[in-house]
């Protein structure tokens, strides 16, 4: 990615277009709607929890089935304009037979507000979802999620409860946002330059003192390859890349109570 800005748009485009490069990318969004949907239906939870005066600004919060030992966040991803918090339901699965509590984040979309309100919007969620549960905060979210959990242990944008944060796994994270400025999809998030720096983790320092790591799948595009190394060497940070996995799958770790990825962000 480096010269990105003499790369032609189609490009770039066709760089950050993960369906395009994944077998039988189509059939993932209706499996996880019906997976969102069964785990929903077997779990105690109280749903759609208003956070912020805004459409979308809601979250869904499921409980394990004794007292909590912590707070899990998930925020989800599609670049900020698509999918939503119902889409990501199964995703809790894991971090609740751990015996987490776990909130998975719905927030309003582009092109009807921008990125850094977004982030502003999420961290009015992760205080919202924090009253209701107490101990330890554990963050984690998939592609521009990922962006989202970063942004919530940086100092200008963490949430009132950043005090009770351990730990912060991005997983296949838009760290580095200045590219996306040149990308068709631009015309929804309308970026320009000083909001792709100021909304940019690896422009940026973490806080001190949650346990941070970043996950990718081995076999996904160069680009989110490239997005997700250099917020690890930013931030000076552990990067596993999780071999097999591409951007759709590498997120099935988060029902799996064994995987590494939830060793690494519960401890």
């Amino acid at each position: 990615m480096i010269g990105w800005q003499e790369i032609d748009r189609a490009t770039l485009d066709a760089a950050y277009a993960n369906a395009d490069h994944i077998a039988n990318s189509d059939a993932f969004p209706p499996r996880w709607r019906a997976e969102a949907a069964a785990f929903r239906e077997a779990t105690r939870a109280d749903l759609d929890l208003a956070y912020a005066d805004r459409p979308g600004a809601t979250l869904d919060l499921f409980h394990p089935e004794g007292p909590a030992r912590g707070l899990t966040v998930f925020l989800h991803g599609g670049y900020w304009r698509s999918l939503g918090k119902s889409d990501w339901s199964h995703l809790a699965s894991g971090a609740v037979t751990l015996g987490q509590a776990v909130a998975v984040v719905g927030y309003p979309l582009a092109p009807q507000v921008r990125i850094g309100e977004i982030t502003r919007l999420v961290a009015r969620a992760v205080d919202h979802a924090a009253a209701r549960v107490s101990g330890p905060i554990h963050l984690t979210g998939h592609s521009a999620g990922g962006h989202l959990a970063a942004r919530m242990v940086m100092a200008d944008a963490a949430p009132a409860c950043a005090h009770r944060i351990a730990s912060c796994v991005p997983i296949s994270p838009l760290s580095d946002l200045r590219p996306l400025t040149a990308l068709g999809m631009n015309d929804d998030w309308r970026l320009d330059a000083a909001e792709a720096t100021a909304e940019s983790p690896a422009l940026g320092h973490p806080m001190p003192g949650p346990r941070l790591a970043v996950h990718v799948g081995a076999a996904e595009r160069p680009s989110f390859l490239w997005q997700s190394e250099v917020l690890a060497r930013a931030w000076g940070i552990p990067l596993r890349r999780v071999p097999g996995r591409h951007h759709f799958d590498v997120i099935d770790a988060l029902t799996d109570p064994r995987s590494d990825l939830l060793a690494d962000l519960l401890g």
